[in-house]
């Protein structure tokens, strides 16, 4: 299945970060504007702290869906708080602008019409239907840093995820 060519990510915003920065990528249920985000987002980091420490945030929205938020101290000294009150802060400000966040279990896929999210338990059927096949690319959300985004670890193809792994077999060989 052919699929349409992804126009490579902006990072600019990430670029006074290190490649070890802590990153988080969120997946919208729907596009959204970056500069619609922009108050809100940065409102959010601007006041992102947890017991007196005061986290560098950056942030950008990669295919116009995909919140990317990257923060270097939390790489180093991790913080399951700082990162907790950030998330629902995400989750608050989303809400507050009329979109949700898709499911973390969702696949992120690229198809012809567009970026879709999947249930896991669909991607069985969606391999057998065709609407998936090995080479279809794949968004991975589970990327932990900037380097890693930096790097083009953010779209891969099918075969080369846990799910290739999982659900693509080799054809049997006759004998």
């Amino acid at each position: 299945m052919p699929a349409s060519t992804s126009v490579p990510a902006d990072l600019s915003a990430f670029t006074h970060l290190p490649d070890e920065a802590r990153l988080w990528l969120l997946a919208l249920t729907r596009d959204a504007d970056a500069a619609v985000l922009a108050p809100e987002v940065e409102a959010l980091l601007g006041r992102w702290r947890h017991k007196g420490v005061q986290y560098q945030g950056a942030w950008t929205l990669l295919e116009r869906r995909i919140l990317a938020v990257a923060e270097p101290t939390l790489a180093a000294q991790p913080s399951g708080c700082a990162i907790d009150g950030m998330l629902r802060g995400v989750n608050q400000l989303t809400a507050k602008l009329g979109l949700a966040l898709e499911d973390p279990q969702a696949v992120i896929v690229r198809l012809a019409d567009g970026i879709r999210a999947l249930p896991r338990a669909d991607l069985a059927a969606r391999l057998a239907d065709g609407t998936l096949d090995g080479a279809t690319p794949v968004l991975d959300l589970a990327l932990l840093t900037v380097g890693d985004l930096r790097q083009g670890r953010f779209e891969r193809p099918l075969a080369a995820t846990w799910i290739g792994r999982k659900h693509l077999r080799p054809a049997p060989t006759t004998v």
